[in-house]
């Protein structure tokens, strides 16, 4: 994806890609809790990451303290 209104902090690059690992965020006293997938905005030119984004913020409303 090529954001030309979003530059990289360390490259100022435009061109971002989007991606996930295979290890979904969970809330921390649920061990067993399925979670929701994390979504990286990282930069293709450097890598660095521009955003971290929870897919399913409203698993985690249960657990709000």
């Amino acid at each position: 994806m090529n954001t030309p209104d979003k530059k990289c902090a360390q490259c100022e690059g435009t061109s971002f890609a989007q991606g996930s690992d295979y290890i979904n965020i969970r809330p921390l006293d649920k061990k067993y809790t399925i979670g929701s997938e994390k979504i990286y905005t990282f930069c293709l030119d450097c890598g660095e990451v521009l955003s971290i984004k929870i897919s399913n913020p409203s698993k985690f409303k249960a657990w709000v303290f």
